[in-house]
């Protein structure tokens, strides 16, 4: 699954981040890397942009990017 099949309030895990380098490296600078919890604080209603929250840092994807992120459900 990816992230972007979530709705507010889910908490998944990380398994991947599939996308170039470019992007993979702007993730990585928010702390979104394998293994790291994620939870989703707010989606806009034309479902273009989500808000995320990985440890302390809040940071705003668009949907296009979410999909590029693997997760699982938290265990």
């Amino acid at each position: 699954m990816t992230l972007d099949k979530l709705n507010i309030g889910d908490i998944a895990v990380i398994k991947a981040v599939n996308c170039e380098s470019e992007l993979k490296n702007r993730f990585y600078s928010f702390g979104m890397v394998k293994g790291s919890k994620v939870t989703v604080e707010e989606i806009t209603l034309a479902r273009s942009t989500m808000e995320v929250k990985i440890k302390n840092t809040k940071v705003a994807i668009r949907f296009s990017e979410a999909a590029k992120i693997e997760i699982e459900d938290e265990q």
